[in-house]
């Protein structure tokens, strides 16, 4: 049997936006602050916090080592370019989700001019690894709509 406190500091936490860290690795360009770490919450297997991004911003080229990413947009327009020359671009708006593969490079733009990009972003792995990148840059990137067994691709007169 368990002693009825037994929870009550190793259970459940809520972790105030006073308490979010900034003392993380940052990308050029991007605002990071940790919500959910070791320290923090005491997470053991994920990383969890927020990030914004000024208006008509973007980050430099990264990548997050063997982690996998989720970013949630909480409000604004992501626009999400990756690969070798970060060729390939696509677009993400307030409620959708963005999964970002381990050493997949990326870079994140806030595709609005006047109004901030916010996201919650989740990782696999405790240590918030960023890699900046110096790479060349696709000058036309090529749109990529997600394709699945229940989604087709929109055709070209939107339907």
């Amino acid at each position: 049997m368990t002693k009825p406190d037994k929870w009550k500091y190793d259970g459940v936490r809520v972790v105030s936006s006073k308490e979010f860290n900034f003392n993380t690795a940052q990308t050029p360009g991007m605002t990071r602050a940790a919500a959910i770490t070791s320290s923090v919450g005491g997470a053991q297997k994920i990383w969890a916090g927020t990030v914004v991004i000024e208006p008509n911003a973007k980050t430099g080229a990264h990548h997050h080592g063997p982690v996998e990413s989720v970013i949630y947009v909480v409000s604004g327009k992501a626009r999400m370019r990756w690969g070798e020359k970060l060729e390939f671009v696509a677009d993400a708006h307030e409620g959708e989700f963005i999964y970002v593969p381990p050493y997949v490079p990326h870079q994140e733009i806030n595709a609005l001019e006047s109004q901030p990009l916010s996201c919650v972003l989740c990782r696999s792995g405790e240590d918030p690894v960023v890699v900046n990148l110096d790479i060349p840059v696709a000058e036309e990137p090529e749109q990529v709509f997600w394709i699945d067994n229940i989604h087709s691709a929109p055709r070209e007169d939107g339907q």
